[in-house]
């Protein structure tokens, strides 16, 4: 393949033109919610990068981001009808097609990111397989980050600043259940809606990480963030297995290996931007940072485990736990 190219490329040079003009083989379509610059957004450029190097340009990856392909469950039906290449979506909405992934949005699941990539690695691994039957082949797991809690009332340091607040979450069923035992009212919106919902105060607060609470500006509309780390967001690289079926083996093994690059690459950078947007939310002045008492949060939400370890499954909560361990 790639020496016809080659000499394609040559005739192309000794007619006077472009070899611009000559199409990749194959072309993928990637959507998801975040702004451009967010460190999943630039680990979906990345993996787009990457193809087009192991392929030596022979697969093209188009990116779009800000919801432009549609919101996540919407991504996630088209890869499942073969109308979406590849996606990246949160396990939040990925568990309504796949119950057990659900069990990386418990709260206080992990000790700390390096505990949470040993789980994803492997038991995130092993569930994705299951949604081969679904539609959709897993490649990997990118990062979202690690949840804090926004209002625009008051500080929260305790459970019992919760009470009464009403809290943006996401349509899953443990991030609802979550803000509920903590005394909050949860009220499930699409992200894309949020802002508006912020600072028209249609909801008091929210939930996610620090590269979504700068990039999405969400300190311009809530003046207290508070350090829960209540939740960890994994954010699965997802193809369609429409799309994957079409593909040749040699192209698989592209993608996939693109994918394992961009995964690592991304974690890297997701880590260290971590700190810098809160240093940057700092520097605007419109929200103060406040640290709270994790213990007493992890304490609260127990009965959330007691619920949902059924439909997680019992066996990878035990897996989850042996993996951190020695962490």
């Amino acid at each position: 393949m790639n020496i016809i190219k080659t000499a394609l490329a040559s005739a192309a040079v000794v007619c006077g033109l472009a070899t611009s003009a000559f199409a990749a083989d194959l072309t993928l379509k990637l959507g998801h919610i975040a702004e451009a610059e967010h460190p999943y957004a630039q680990g979906a450029d990345y993996f787009a990068k990457r193809v087009g190097e192991l392929s030596d340009g022979a697969i093209e990856v188009k990116v779009f981001p800000s919801s432009q392909l549609g919101d996540q469950k919407s991504l996630i039906e088209g890869l499942v009808y073969g109308t979406v290449d590849m996606a990246l979506t949160g396990t939040a909405v990925l568990g309504q097609f796949l119950p057990e992934i659900s069990i990386f949005d418990l709260p206080f699941l992990f000790k700390d990111r390096e505990h949470a990539y040993a789980s994803l690695d492997t038991v995130g691994m092993d569930m994705g397989a299951d949604l081969e039957n679904r539609g959709i082949k897993l490649l990997g797991f990118m990062e979202n980050g690690i949840r804090h809690m926004t209002n625009s009332k008051h500080p929260i340091t305790t459970p019992a600043d919760m009470d009464g607040l009403k809290i943006r979450v996401m349509s899953n069923k443990i991030y609802v259940e979550t803000m509920n035992t903590l005394g909050a009212s949860a009220t499930p919106m699409a992200f894309d809606e949020l802002y508006t919902a912020l600072q028209q105060h249609t909801v008091d607060g929210q939930e996610n990480p620090s590269a979504h609470i700068f990039t999405k500006r969400f300190f311009e509309v809530q003046p207290y963030a508070s350090l829960t780390a209540h939740a960890y967001s994994p954010e699965p690289v997802l193809i369609s297995m429409a799309t994957w079926s079409r593909m040749t083996p040699e192209q698989q093994e592209i993608v996939q290996q693109a994918a394992k690059d961009a995964v690592d690459w991304q974690r890297d950078l997701s880590t260290k931007k971590d700190q810098e947007y809160w240093d940057e939310i700092k520097a605007t002045g419109k929200m103060e940072v406040i640290e709270v008492d994790r213990d007493a949060f992890a304490e609260a939400v127990k009965p959330v485990y007691e619920e949902f370890s059924k439909m997680v499954g019992q066996e990878n909560l035990d897996r989850i736990a042996e993996l951190g361990k020695d962490k």
